[in-house]
Parts: C-alpha cells; sequence; structure tokens
C-alpha cells in the first residue's frame, strides 16, 4: 500500500468592516497671520457642526486615522499643521505660514476634519 499524506482541510469566511468616525470644527481668524508666522488655534476657540464650542480635540487612533486643515475652503497640505489632540489649552491646531505663500486674513474660515476608523473583523470558520 502506498504511502498518503493526511492534511486537516478547514473553510473559513471573514467580514471586516470599517466605521469612520468623523468631526468636523470650525473657526474664523480674528486677525491677520503673516508670512512665516504660526497661526496658534486652541481646542476650546473651534465650533462643532451644531454651533456649539468644542471642549477637546480627539486623539487620532494608531494607523487608522488622519486630519485634514481647508483655509478658506482650500485643502492644505500635509507639512503646514500640527494636530495635538486635548481639552482646553492642550488641544490645539497649529498652522505654520510658509514664507514666500502670503498671509491669512482676519475673518478666513479654517476647518479642521478629524477622521478616526474603528476597523472589525469577524471570523467563522466552517467544519
Amino acid at each position: 500500500m502506498a504511502l498518503e499524506l493526511f492534511k486537516p482541510f478547514a473553510s473559513a469566511t471573514t467580514t471586516t468592516n470599517v466605521t469612520p468616525s468623523n468631526t468636523k470644527f470650525f473657526y474664523t481668524t480674528v486677525a491677520e497671520t503673516a508670512a512665516g508666522a504660526t497661526l496658534s488655534i486652541d481646542a476650546a476657540d473651534f465650533l462643532l457642526d451644531d454651533g456649539n464650542n468644542a471642549t477637546t480635540l480627539p486623539a487620532l487612533a494608531t494607523d487608522n486615522s488622519y486630519f485634514v486643515v481647508y483655509i478658506n475652503g482650500v485643502a492644505q497640505m500635509e507639512g503646514i499643521a500640527t494636530y495635538t489632540p486635548g481639552a482646553t489649552a492642550v488641544g490645539s491646531l497649529d498652522i505654520a505660514v510658509p514664507g514666500g505663500g502670503g498671509s491669512i486674513l482676519a475673518g478666513t474660515p479654517i476647518i479642521l476634519e478629524v477622521l478616526n476608523y474603528t476597523p472589525a473583523s469577524d471570523t467563522t470558520i466552517n467544519t
């Protein structure tokens, strides 16, 4: 009789769901920020979608999040903004205005959009 190789057989089905959490923060500049300067916006200076004042900026989930800064409705390059999550006097958005790029005028709308994703997978082993 010939030798045979015996292998276990199993099949599995995995379902992955990704749930986004999108929060927008709104701010209107009160003074001009000159080229080469940094505009710092505290968490409490932002308004939420419902018009209430923000009290904290959310943490960014590791490997499952990002933020976008819009100045006057235009998405900005990643390198000009520094995001710090946290409550008033800790959480902030700092925008380094490039030296040769002009200034941010008073009355300019700034929108901060924070996106966090929560992935969850469920595997069913079929026997």
